[in-house]
């Protein structure tokens, strides 16, 4: 899935914990296989090849994991979308060549394609259209922690009763450590990602984190992430750390980016309406706030 992926498992013996790993890394390819959009024979790419011309039928993982999305798209106001994979790309490339934003009229063509709404579901006959030619769906925000969560189902019932797996930075954790504590999480600090500012102690939970700190551009005094606003076009500022915490880790993943994009203010009133969803966000002056279900330590 382009990410490296982790697993800690406490096993009954290195043979138990080594073949539930490997069933869960099962797991994962597969489902890479199916959502991938680097191969052809994906559901995902035949989706995409199709939009504007015909519905093409999908199983039933796929057609829920899009509802799902959908979902998320709403309640985040677009803020989350996954036809975000029609975006023009060759207007950023966040590297020390890029001095300046393009115009408003400019990015916001690049992102002409991209409105979830025109994306049809055909419950009935099972099927899925995107309604406009070139539009491309993509589940780089929503699948890492699917297939996280995929995997720690695998592994459960291969026997594993603790263990966290661990998608390039979006945890999902079960059980407790073999102390009988639970497991402690660090959160990254923007400035040092390899170490933390704070730390949780979580257990049947998930956390996501998603920011500006590992790619971003400064024009002007002003910090810019790689995250791109779908509605403008425009990258946002503000926000350089945005960490979830809820017992899915399909959902962490999907709500860590938009409150990115939300900012502060909205983003936490949103995860505040959203029962055992937690949140931390760190922003451009550094300043830490929370949810109000949620205590750092």
């Amino acid at each position: 899935m382009g990410n490296h992926f982790e697993f800690t498992v406490i096993a009954e013996n290195v043979q138990a914990g080594n073949e539930a790993i490997d069933a869960a890394i099962a797991e994962m390819r597969r489902i890479e296989h199916l959502l991938t959009t680097f191969s052809d024979l994906s559901l995902t790419s035949l989706i995409n090849e199709n939009a504007g011309l015909k519905p093409v039928k999908v199983d039933d993982e796929v057609m829920g994991l899009i509802e799902r999305s959908i979902r998320i798209s709403e309640i985040t106001d677009g803020a989350f979308d996954i036809t975000y994979g029609s975006i023009d790309k060759g207007l950023w490339n966040f590297d020390q060549n890029m001095t300046s934003l393009p115009d408003e009229a400019t990015a916001l063509a690049s992102v002409g394609l991209i409105d979830y709404r025109n994306i049809i579901i055909d419950k009935k006959c099972s099927t899925v259209l995107l309604k406009r030619k070139g539009m491309r769906i993509g589940f780089g925000g929503i699948g890492k922690g699917y297939a996280a969560d995929k995997a720690k189902l695998v592994l459960q019932q291969m026997g594993i009763n603790s263990g966290i797996v661990n998608a390039a930075g979006d945890l999902v954790t079960w059980g407790t450590q073999a102390s009988g504590q639970s497991w402690t999480v660090g959160i990254a600090d923007p400035e040092q990602t390899g170490r933390p500012f704070s730390s949780l102690k979580i257990s049947n939970m998930a956390i996501a984190t998603s920011g500006s700190y590992e790619k971003y551009i400064t024009v002007g005094g002003k910090r810019y992430s790689h995250t791109i606003d779908p509605k403008t076009g425009l990258p946002v500022s503000g926000v350089k750390s945005v960490s979830i915490i809820c017992p899915s880790a399909e959902l962490a993943d999907a709500l860590a980016t938009p409150v990115v994009v939300m900012g502060v203010n909205v983003g936490l009133e949103l995860i505040n309406q959203i029962k055992q969803v937690a949140c931390i966000v760190i922003d451009d002056h550094d300043q830490v706030f929370t949810s109000n279900n949620i205590n750092v330590i």
